[in-house]
């Protein structure tokens, strides 16, 4: 249940719910009331600069994090779903934060696409979880970093700069290397994982899709070429490399071509 009746209001919400089970049922309770109409086309709160966050996981440098090991042991596996959770949790805050923060620069269909991405970011945290739990594990029980949220940061100003970073290289790099950890999960016989992670593959190339199209129609808007201004957003803000092997048939789906992405290759 939420007590909000705007969309700025809302999405401000689901960004202050640190409770990982409540933010999840946060979002979902968010998209369906814009889905019913129950929520104005208005954004009239800030956006806070940091989402609220559990007490565990405990969020570590990157360079900080320990090595998961190879993905044969169960062990390696639960650290590699945890991972992937985590990505996922801090997900959630990502689509609902670009709603609540850009939204009143776009028409009602910005927010109508983004908000089913967020609800499915939460779908897909509540899979990697339930999974954890079956393997003897849950969210929080291993250390995670922050930089999906530090490129959230880095692109709080600018909703083209967002767009390029969140979803056309982070979650892009996701279809690159998605394929490669099904196969190890599968190498390991952990069928079940390697069906959640399928699932979450598919809905992420929509995901890719909604960044690309939304970048083309503000570049369109502005009288900018999407690639060339993809490529300068990319150099000035994330801090990175974009580095092959790429999944071109998955970026391809996701309208997000070659021209975009080859020339920043290292």
């Amino acid at each position: 249940m939420i007590l909000s009746d705007t969309v700025g209001a809302a999405c401000q919400h689901v960004l202050l719910t640190a409770d990982p089970h409540a933010k999840v049922m946060a979002a979902r309770a968010v998209a369906r009331a814009w889905r019913q109409g129950r929520l104005a086309h208005r954004f009239d709160v800030p956006m806070p600069d940091q989402p609220a966050r559990p007490e565990a996981p405990v969020l570590l440098h990157p360079g900080q994090m320990p090595r998961r090991g190879k993905m044969g042991s169960p062990r390696a596996r639960v650290a590699m779903l945890h991972a992937l959770a985590h990505i996922e949790f801090v997900a959630i805050d990502l689509a609902f934060d670009l709603i609540g923060r850009f939204g009143d620069q776009f028409p009602a269909a910005f927010t109508d696409e983004w908000m089913q991405v967020g609800a499915e970011e939460a779908m897909h945290f509540a899979l990697l979880d339930r999974r954890l739990r079956q393997c003897g594990s849950h969210y929080g029980a291993l250390p995670a970093h922050d930089g999906l949220w530090q490129a959230a940061a880095e692109t709080a100003h600018d909703v083209l700069a967002r767009l390029a970073i969140v979803p056309m290289v982070l979650e892009a790099r996701a279809l690159d290397i998605t394929p490669a950890t099904v196969e190890r999960f599968e190498g390991a016989g952990d069928v079940m994982s390697a069906k959640f992670l399928r699932r979450i593959m598919a809905d992420e190339i929509r995901h890719v899709a909604a960044g690309t199209t939304w970048f083309l129609t503000a570049t369109n808007r502005l009288g900018l070429s999407a690639p060339d201004h993809y490529q300068i957003l990319v150099k000035r803000h994330f801090r990175g490399s974009v580095k092959p092997p790429f999944n071109d048939s998955a970026r391809r789906q996701a309208g997000l071509t070659r021209e975009f992405y080859a020339a920043l290759a290292t």
